[in-house]
């Protein structure tokens, strides 16, 4: 298990109030507040090492049949990594849904076509969490595909320099 925190009460609504507004689940929110400032390749290992951390979540409550948990995990892993590749290759910080998706093209074009497979698994994942449609089946596929592409932008960003 990774290490824990616990907030309560009214700075508990207040972070998760703020993450809303971002358009991001909590976990993604506080990486981004924590990490401002952060030398660049501090800032993209800060996201891929909590993409890891999301990843791991994601598995644990998969296994205690938390679904909604589970699928909001894999969608924020899958959004710390793109950014983490858009930092490391640019080092530029998105702001919205819609920079990440340009950012997945770039990685795509970079990576190959399996990565918009992935990422339209995770997109899926986060439109489950708030709508909660999903089934711990669709869940499963989609990790195995959010693992994927976690693992390898995380392999790309520790051993090269961007082109």
């Amino acid at each position: 298990m990774v290490d824990a925190l616990l907030i309560r009460g009214r700075l508990a609504r207040r972070v998760r109030e703020e993450a809303e507004k971002s358009g991001l689940g909590v976990e993604e929110y506080l990486v981004e507040v924590l990490s401002q400032g952060l030398d660049p390749k501090d800032r993209v290992l800060e996201y891929v090492e909590a993409a890891e951390d999301l990843l791991e979540e994601a598995r644990e409550e998969l296994g205690k049949g938390n679904v909604r948990q589970a699928a909001e995990k894999l969608w924020g892993a899958a959004a710390l990594a793109v950014k983490a590749y858009a930092f490391w290759k640019g080092e530029k910080r998105l702001t919205s849904h819609g920079e990440l998706w340009e950012w997945k093209r770039r990685l795509e074009d970079e990576l190959g076509e399996w990565v918009s497979d992935s990422w339209y698994a995770a997109s899926a994942m986060h439109t489950c969490f708030y709508d909660g449609w999903c089934a711990e089946k669709d869940v499963s596929t989609a990790q195995k595909r959010v693992e994927k592409l976690v693992r390898e932008v995380v392999s790309l960003v520790k051993k090269k320099k961007p082109d």
